[in-house]
């Protein structure tokens, strides 16, 4: 098997996009699309000419197959899914809004992913790559992920390889929000990247204090928190070097869902290819710009050519490290 650049893992899912907004009880017609947290981060990696691979489990159904092409037609490698005879692949529906977030209901109870345990962890599979990127949603799937990710995360902090930690907390998938903070930090602690969205650092740490996040978790042993902002950009800090840059203007926000994602491929994707932090919170900056003018969660990723004439258009030629 061919050596990777980064390795992810989690649920996939069917969505279906509205077609036309309103509320999702009276829409009849839907787009049928791809959705997913760490596959979003493959595909906008795989975009970006790195080598990607993603773990999981899918059901042996039309969603599962759907799933499967669409991750072979971007590019990412998939040779450690497996499909459950048993479980269904989840779906999701999403409506489209014309202005803040849109409604999202998710069909993933029982579901072939959440069956995903330790049993299923390709060892070869995890250790041919450089870097794994994990989100906190594993954690809060059921109890097998949650030990999938605790074994992955080992796996490759042993074997001295980097892991980014995006919080992407969903309130809905925990038994009580204390669970969900003690056990998305006991994880967080362990990375050497850790992404949080202000709002969901603010629900971790107690805290909305950019500084005082980062301390918390560098203290902790995390080598670089970075903090997505929103609109505003991103702050970053480590033990060595500590700056915020500003976010890209954008005039049409059509769907924020996977801008946060994006942001994560711009910055793993930089440090990766041995930009400095600075510039690499740039490139998360301007995917997570390009991204939400688009429809759906990935459509907007862009490959390397028209990241860079982005960056350099909005910028016009102004360097940031």
């Amino acid at each position: 098997m061919n050596k990777l650049d980064v390795v992810t893992f989690g649920e996939a899912m069917a969505m279906f996009v509205a077609d036309s907004p309103g509320d999702l009880a009276e829409v009849s017609q839907f787009t049928r699309r791809l959705a997913g947290a760490e596959t979003n981060v493959a595909i906008g990696l795989a975009r970006l000419g790195l080598r990607s691979g993603w773990a999981s489990r899918v059901g042996k159904d039309a969603f599962g197959q759907f799933i499967q092409a669409k991750l072979r037609s971007e590019k990412v490698n998939i040779d450690s899914v497996t499909t459950d005879e048993r479980n269904p692949t989840g779906f999701q529906l999403k409506s489209r809004v014309e202005a803040g977030d849109p409604q999202v209901q998710y069909f993933r109870k029982r579901s072939a992913a959440s069956f995903m345990g330790t049993e299923a962890l390709g060892r070869d599979y995890f250790l041919s790559a450089r870097h794994l990127h994990m989100t906190g949603i594993p954690l809060g799937i059921s109890e097998n992920t949650r030990a999938f990710a605790a074994e992955a995360l080992n796996l490759m902090k042993q074997a001295g390889r980097t892991v980014s930690f995006d919080p992407n907390l969903r309130p809905s998938l925990w038994a009580s929000r204390e669970e969900m903070i003690s056990v998305t930090n006991a994880f967080a602690f362990k990375c050497d990247w850790v992404l949080p969205g202000i709002e969901e650092a603010e629900l971790l740490t107690g805290t909305r204090n950019v500084k005082a996040i980062a301390e918390f978790y560098l203290q902790h042993g995390v080598k670089l928190v970075v903090i997505k902002l929103g609109a505003e950009g991103a702050y970053y800090c480590s033990r060595t070097e500590e700056g915020a840059v500003p976010g890209f203007k954008v005039d049409n926000v059509i769907d924020t869902v996977g801008a946060g994602d994006g942001f994560s491929v711009g910055l793993i994707s930089g440090l990766l290819l041995g930009y400095g932090v600075a510039d690499s919170v740039v490139r998360g900056n301007a995917i997570g710009a390009m991204a939400v003018q688009t429809y759906g969660d990935h459509e907007g990723y862009p490959e390397e050519a028209s990241l860079t004439s982005f960056i350099k258009q909005h910028l016009k030629g102004a360097r940031c490290s």
